[in-house]
């Protein structure tokens, strides 16, 4: 525990500068991060196709660099994401003596799992108010998280998913779940007052990014644990001391930075 603690206060400034920098720094470490979230789960599921590995993070790069592009220019994601399983299918059938179609498909779902998901927190960023409601992201992910240790341990008796999870209890959940939404609300009434936001419901938004972001982070901490079980191993890394890779320490984040940054696409009116 002292470990883990110390590697989270090591690194809150580091996540705390670039978060609040946006532009390259955070372009950047969500470039490193998701490059290195794909070489821990390439390693989990397909350990040996070397070039596999290569062809998704080269995909994974380009989208990196130019992901406000793809994803805002009309069918620029279709076309990358066919090519990308073009050129995967095209290196299995080339390939087939050293690779085979779950490969492939690992190659495929790692990049949209540890990179595409991640790049979601430098979408939030850069969308309109994206300076303060990116942080929504980490209260409902750490919020949720740090209420369900606390009912679970003091309350909870059900347990939730026993085979994935031994510890995590029902009131646990719900417990997270009422946590992260109440800070993400308390958050939006501090905001609400510091930032004037134009047309935009703040509270609604605010709730509804820490009820769904919360019951996200939690099946994609369970969804984390599924993936750890099949393969069988403790952690997808060793890079952070105490809490293991960046699946390990972001596998809720990934889920709740999309739900916000949807939630904010639907429910912010973009200006010209």
């Amino acid at each position: 525990m002292k470990t883990r603690i110390i590697s989270a206060l090591v690194l809150l400034p580091f996540l705390i500068f670039v978060v609040v920098s946006g532009g390259l720094w955070l372009k950047g470490a969500t470039i490193i991060l998701g490059l290195i979230g794909m070489h821990e789960f390439y390693q989990a599921f397909s350990k040996e196709n070397t070039g596999l590995h290569i062809i998704g993070y080269i995909f994974a790069s380009f989208y990196g660099l130019f992901m406000e592009q793809i994803i805002n220019a009309d069918n620029y994601f279709n076309i990358f994401v066919s090519l990308f399983l073009v050129v995967l299918l095209i290196y299995t059938v080339v390939c087939h003596n050293k690779t085979n179609a779950l490969d492939g498909m690992s190659g495929f779902f790692g990049f949209f799992y540890a990179f595409f998901l991640l790049s979601h927190i430098y979408l939030i960023r850069e969308f309109a108010y994206g300076k303060y409601l990116v942080w929504l992201a980490f209260i409902a992910a750490f919020g949720c998280d740090t209420g369900a240790y606390f009912i679970g341990v003091n309350f909870g008796k059900h347990k939730l998913i026993p085979f994935l999870s031994p510890k995590k209890t029902i009131e646990g959940s719900i417990g997270g779940i009422l946590t992260a939404t109440l800070l993400s609300l308390a958050y939006g009434l501090w905001i609400g007052n510091v930032v004037v936001f134009e047309d935009v419901n703040l509270l609604l938004l605010c709730g509804l990014a820490g009820f769904f972001g919360s019951f996200l982070a939690q099946i994609g901490d369970l969804a984390a644990s599924a993936m750890k079980r099949l393969t069988t191993i403790k952690d997808f890394g060793k890079l952070i001391p105490g809490h293991g890779g960046v699946l390990d320490r972001f596998d809720s984040v990934i889920l709740t930075a999309p739900a916000l940054y949807y939630i904010m696409f639907f429910l912010i009116e973009v200006k010209p």
